[in-house]
């Protein structure tokens, strides 16, 4: 029955010894209502459960490697086994990070990042939820492969796969045969968005495994320290994903983000002297994203200045002007909402913006409530933490089919979702249905252009969502709106297990 359905039954009980004292009727009704706002909670935390296992089993779906006995999306298989070879490197494993055959370090990095937060901030709610072991697989699954990147102290592979003869075939990724390149930073060659940015999944990463796993924790703690002392002492701008991935905002974020999650993890104060002392990198941002950390770094750093660490206030007035730039009706609101209320930063992939920053919201509201601070103020109006919560929540509703298009945008949930995701191994035929190899073209001439739904179903992806007037098309060849990444769903799981 579930414990809150039991507990509107007992408050049921206690109204029928209280209305001893009632009419019949008023009895009558009090008992209705109590037993069907019961029932209707229900309903919507077991909704909230399925849309959490489903956004988890989708990183099982983007797995690169050999695949383990355990593996439940089942029309996957063994895949970039070579990985890293020509530098007499093992690189095998780790995640597609969207639709194509490309492992990105920097985006793997990102998503483990908002994974093992969310792992974190709700360990209970999606312990609870029956949940928690898989996610730590997702985040085991990304983590090994990012130790394995790291192959010195100044040493850190970047990508797997040339992204352009990647992108010029529609093959799967069990038949890929197009160059594994590979692509890294050192000493004479820094990237310091990607290091820094795998040195903070690292250090979140060991927190999640802290109690789980303290010899592996302690690995992915000591190599993190090293990845952030290499993205400091050899400061330069990473190029090399471009023009997949390109740095527009810089590396002074990924920077603040490593020093963030190293002292969030360890407690060291020196981390804690890098941002206090560097806290001129810090601004107002709208968004949060595999670019930019900072309105991550604020929201973590406003945290410790409610709880007394008065030495981060630029942090937290940035957190507040994060806030600000998306609560509809605010003086300083610049990410405008579709006209079914869905933010809307920009066209290309635009539910990776709504869902990392849900997250962010959600964990502020919680932040708020618990260091007993009232809310936030923007110009002359005032926004509660339940309003804060309630606007993130009608984010994560409209992904889940409260919107005008009366779908869901995350394939397999609901009665009505994408049918023709823009994701090679979804697109074509399983090799355990159809072994003979799909070759680049063949993919591109007989399945990328058929009109017909994927014949695998990958349950769990989030696409890119609607237009700025809430229109979804449902074409594979729109990889603006149909395309899935992994930090999309990284950002719904740390959205969705709020609402647990």
């Amino acid at each position: 029955m579930g414990r809150r359905l039991v507990w509107g039954l007992l408050i049921a009980f206690l109204c029928c010894a209280i209305s001893l004292f009632l009419a019949p009727n008023d009895l009558h009704r009090s008992l209705v209502a109590a037993t069907n706002h019961a029932q209707q909670d229900h309903h919507v935390n077991r909704a909230y459960n399925d849309a959490l296992a489903k956004s988890i089993l989708f990183f099982e779906g983007q797995r690169s490697g050999k695949l383990p006995a355990d593996q439940r999306v089942t029309w996957r298989g063994d895949s970039a086994l070579a990985d890293g070879q020509p530098d007499n490197v093992n690189l095998v494993g780790g995640y597609y990070d969207a639709g194509d055959n490309v492992k990105f370090g920097w985006t793997i990095s990102y998503t483990t990042s908002l994974l093992s937060w969310a792992a974190i901030e709700y360990r209970q709610q999606i312990t609870s939820a029956g949940e928690i072991e898989h996610l730590r697989q997702a985040i085991r699954w990304a983590t090994d492969f990012l130790l394995r990147s790291h192959t010195s102290s100044t040493t850190f592979y970047t990508q797997v796969g040339d992204g352009n003869k990647d992108h010029s075939c529609w093959e799967r990724p069990e038949d890929m045969d197009t160059p594994r390149t590979l692509y890294k930073i050192t000493s004479q060659n820094p990237g310091s968005e990607a290091a820094g940015d795998a040195a903070a999944a690292l250090a979140a990463a060991s927190m999640v495994f802290e109690h789980v796993d303290a010899a592996y924790s302690s690995k992915l703690l000591q190599h993190a320290k090293s990845l952030f002392e290499f993205a400091d002492k050899y400061r330069g701008s990473y190029g090399a994903s471009c023009p997949f991935y390109c740095s527009y905002s810089g590396y002074q974020d990924e920077l603040l983000w490593g020093a963030t999650w190293l002292y969030e993890a360890t407690g060291d104060k020196k981390y804690h002297g890098y941002l206090t002392s560097n806290q001129g990198w810090s601004g107002s941002v709208s968004e949060f994203s595999w670019d930019n950390k900072l309105a991550g770094v604020q929201t973590l750093l406003a945290k410790r200045f409610n709880g007394g660490d008065k030495e981060l206030g630029k942090y937290k007035s940035d957190a507040e002007s994060f806030i600000c730039a998306l609560m509809p009706g605010s003086g300083s609101q610049q990410i405008q909402t579709t006209p079914g209320g869905l933010m809307y930063t920009r066209d290309s992939s635009n539910l990776q913006y709504v869902t990392s920053s849900s997250m962010l919201l959600f964990i502020y509201s919680k932040n708020l409530v618990v260091s007993r601070v009232n809310g936030v103020h923007c110009s002359s109006k005032y926004f509660s933490a339940s309003q804060i919560r309630a606007f993130a929540k009608s984010q994560v509703d409209y992904i889940l089919g409260k919107n005008p298009m009366k779908m869901s945008y995350m394939v397999g949930y609901g009665s009505k979702f994408p049918q023709q995701l823009h994701h090679r191994g979804s697109s074509l035929p399983s090799i355990k249905s159809h072994k003979p190899k799909i070759s680049c073209n063949d993919g591109y001439d007989h399945y990328y252009s058929s009109s017909q739904p994927n014949p695998n179903v990958h349950v769990g992806a989030l696409v890119g969502g609607p237009d700025s007037s809430d229109n979804y098309p449902d074409q594979r060849s729109d990889y603006s709106h149909a395309e899935p990444t992994t930090y999309i769903n990284a950002g719904f799981i740390g959205s969705v297990a709020a609402l647990l």
